[in-house]
């Protein structure tokens, strides 16, 4: 098993590999590849969908006002952006902040997946629609499963996976910013259980359909 210093060693290679990343077209069109950032130790990850505006300039993750949202929900749950670790599905935004391609998605998948063997999480958030099916392979809607704790094996790794609306349709909607702030104040117990035992059925049945409204298809509209 690798020490945490030869993990974040990996992950630092890991990085260069994604600046370098010349897998799918997008890299013809970023400013700066996303990587990712925060606690390379952390118990929590976030993965949203791609970077927006800001986050190309910036080339971090989660920078407009769904970050400011995040940190925010972050904070009335007692936890700092600094104490865990967010990325995105793409790892480069997509010309006009339009919908993550097939090609695109398979491109960064390994990346993804790499992240999560290295970082070591006991619990992902997938933020939106395309985080959900990519990481829970359920073709799903985000409003059916949202909320609903699932058991995966992820980058060789067994986590809780906590599908959740993505922050941008929050900034939108009243009552889906309400059932985000619920969700976030379920992740305490779920990180106080510890990794848990492989699984394939979700904890619980998720609900055929849910009272919030279905958020936007463009959920980044918000970003930069």
């Amino acid at each position: 098993m690798a020490t945490a210093e030869e993990r974040r060693e990996e992950l630092v290679a890991l990085y260069k590999e994604v600046q370098a990343c010349t897998k799918c077209p997008l890299h013809e069109t970023r400013a700066k590849a996303v990587f990712g950032a925060g606690d390379a130790d952390a118990d929590l990850m976030f993965v949203g969908e791609a970077p927006g505006a800001e986050e190309d300039r910036q080339g971090l993750p989660f920078v407009g006002r769904a970050g400011q949202l995040l940190n925010q929900m972050l904070e009335e749950i007692g936890l700092s952006r600094e104490e865990v670790f967010i990325a995105n599905v793409l790892k480069s935004r997509p010309p006009g902040n339009r919908d993550p391609q097939p090609l695109e998605i398979e491109a960064c998948r390994p990346y993804l997946f790499e992240q999560v063997r290295l970082i070591e999480p006991t619990v992902i958030c997938t933020l939106g629609n395309f985080a959900t099916k990519l990481l829970t392979g359920n073709p799903a809607g985000i409003t059916r499963v949202r909320g609903t704790p699932q058991v995966h094996e992820l980058g060789s790794r067994t986590v809780f996976l906590l599908p959740i609306f993505h922050p941008a349709a929050a900034l939108r909607t009243p009552a889906v910013k309400e059932t985000l702030r619920g969700d976030f104040a379920t992740i305490p117990d779920l990180l106080a259980m510890g990794p848990p035992v492989a699984a394939e059925e979700p904890l619980e049945e998720a609900e055929e359909a849910d009272s919030a409204p279905e958020p936007p298809a463009d959920q980044l509209g918000f970003f930069g």
